[in-house]
């Protein structure tokens, strides 16, 4: 299979069908980019340590780098995405359901960021393939090992996250409790800034790699091939997939950071850092183990950790609904999506 850039460019000009794939797919990281990354700076911005636009663009940056950086060492996540389903032997239809789900992914992400929801990619992502495999071979078409690690992600994100926030939250209260107030807010506005960067970076990590899995699949699929196999990621998809999540990243977000930031808890300083901490934690224990999750999931739940330190009530259980239906839609609907437009996919091309 050839995979060097320039072959990369004569298929595209040859193959509209996998124009049209490379052309969802950084529609998708594009999306993820200006939908999720707000997630990683949202507290940052809330809590006053930095403004919002400076917020984005520092995001933009560390995402660029979380994607690349990571992807190099360990492209585990993309390895997991790429094997989740199987499209079958047919690298023609194969490639025309890729379309599909990438379509599918788009258009919820899209919609979800017009109302200021924040929105889970990653499972709009694996609900996309899902419906797209089903659609071309059935059920038998998932990889029911693989598709685990998705479950796995979900208790992860939920039951560690917010664990790992109060955690680390109680442990920040008792160490600065005799420090003086004014000291330890400047202390934490600039920890707080690093932890954002660790939490932005990380979150390129895990979900640039889930897109860059994708796109390495496209290619296969162009290449005649029905699958990845034990090919190695080449350097061109990770700076292609790199670049486009920055750009997405500093398209902005504002909306989403407010609802995650501000609408679910009321943070102090010390409070977002544990946040963003527990947050970056987990997703770097995520992305080493090869386990899929949202990004979303996980800096919310953390954000509930930090908030129920101090009481329950202080959380606000409302926008918490609001997204855990968010959350519990985006399987069905997304793949529904996707198997619908799999199947006129497969018919048009």
């Amino acid at each position: 299979m050839d995979v060097t850039f320039s072959a990369f460019l004569g298929q595209l000009v040859s193959n509209p069908v996998l124009a049209v794939t490379v052309f969802l797919a950084l529609g998708a990281i594009f999306v993820n980019g200006w939908t999720d990354a707000p997630n990683a700076i949202a507290t940052c911005v809330t809590t006053r340590c930095m403004p919002a636009r400076a917020a984005i663009l520092m995001s933009a940056a560390f995402n660029f780098l979380g994607v690349l950086i990571m992807t190099h060492f360990n492209a585990s996540v993309a390895n997991t995405i790429s094997h989740i389903v199987d499209f079958g032997g047919n690298s023609t239809m194969a490639l025309a359901c890729l379309c599909a789900a990438l379509f599918s992914i788009v258009v919820y992400g899209a919609t979800a960021s017009r109302f200021g929801i924040p929105t889970s990619q990653s499972h709009s992502l694996i609900a996309g393939l899902t419906g797209a495999a089903i659609a071309l071979g059935g059920a038998s078409s998932v990889n029911v090992h693989e598709w685990m690690k998705v479950i796995y992600g979900l208790a992860l994100s939920i039951g560690l996250g917010f664990v790992m926030g109060w955690v680390l939250c109680k442990l920040v209260s008792i160490l600065f409790a005799a420090a003086n107030r004014r000291r330890a807010n400047v202390f934490f506005k600039y920890a707080q800034i690093a932890s954002a960067a660790a939490m932005s970076f990380m979150h390129g990590a895990q979900d640039g790699q889930k897109f860059i899995g994708v796109l390495f699949l496209g290619v296969a699929f162009a290449n005649g091939q029905t699958g990845v196999g034990d090919a190695g990621i080449p350097i061109w998809i990770m700076l292609l997939c790199s670049a486009t999540m920055g750009i997405g990243t500093s398209v902005g977000g504002e909306r989403i950071i407010k609802s995650v930031g501000q609408s679910m808890v009321k943070l102090e300083k010390y409070q977002g850092f544990s946040a963003d901490l527990a947050g970056a934690a987990n997703l770097l224990l995520a992305t080493l183990t090869g386990i899929p999750v949202s990004s979303t999931h996980i800096k919310t739940c953390a954000i509930m950790g930090v908030g129920a330190v101090k009481r329950l009530s202080a959380i606000n259980f409302g926008v918490v609904k609001d997204m855990m239906l968010t959350w519990v839609f985006t399987f069905p609907g997304c793949g529904i999506i996707s198997y619908i437009m799999a199947k006129l996919f497969m018919f048009i091309f």
